[in-house]
């Protein structure tokens, strides 16, 4: 697995995931002024006095402002913004998840649903606005590999009394990954563990083995 995605048994591809994830929220610095952008969106309002929830702006320079990730590489492709990094994807932040994640071999720790996509992004269109980029794409793919050996490892746990399998706090791309296999697996297991298919196997080893008629037979003689 590796962290990979296999086009044949994932449920999307890691663009289509990625799609969704350019929906999440993230925070800019504008440098520019511009009115309000009123966008379609199917999200309801929090409240009655909140803004439309495809609202966004007005934007003024050096006030930061909340937009989606789609909205902010739009912006900072234009100079328009530089993009905040978000609290989680800081040195300190991942270093202490990663430490977690390896001294908790069945545990997998809080982190955004769509941490692996978001980070991507912003590696792709905002690298200049991360503070010790390097270090902190390293440490993410470090949590990443921590993170599937032991989706890999759980997996191998998995037998034919297995009814359910729990993962906390999957990320959607680990998801799109495992859930398609784990299902597989299931599956195989109920097919082959079916009562009416072990009777059947069964009744089929009972039966004797019929005798071919090879014709009359002849009696030998002593010469």
């Amino acid at each position: 697995m590796a962290g990979q995605s296999d086009p044949q048994l994932s449920v999307f591809s890691p663009s289509e995931v990625e799609f969704v994830a350019e929906d999440e929220i993230v925070e800019i610095v504008p440098n520019i002024r511009m009115d309000a952008l009123n966008m379609i969106c199917v999200r309801p309002r929090l409240t009655s006095h909140s803004p439309a929830p495809g609202d966004f702006g007005p934007f003024s320079p050096q006030i930061p402002s909340k937009v989606p990730l789609w909205l902010a590489v739009a912006l900072k492709k234009r100079g328009k913004c530089t993009i905040r990094t978000p609290d989680w994807m800081t040195v300190d932040r991942l270093t202490q998840v990663l430490d977690a994640e390896r001294e908790s071999p069945r545990e997998f720790q809080p982190l955004p649903f769509h941490y692996i996509e978001i980070s991507k992004l912003l590696f792709d269109h905002a690298r200049d606005d991360i503070s010790d980029a390097y270090l902190v794409r390293s440490l993410i793919e470090d949590i990443r590999d921590v993170r599937f050996h032991k989706v890999e490892t759980g997996l191998e746990t998995i037998s034919g009394r297995t009814h359910a399998v729990k993962l906390k706090n999957l990320s959607a791309m680990e998801v799109n990954i495992v859930r398609p296999f784990m299902v597989r697996t299931l599956q195989a297991f109920y097919k082959h563990d079916s009562p009416q298919m072990i009777q059947q196997a069964d009744n089929t080893g009972s039966r004797p083995t019929p005798i071919t008629d090879r014709g009359p037979r002849r009696d030998l003689r002593r010469r």
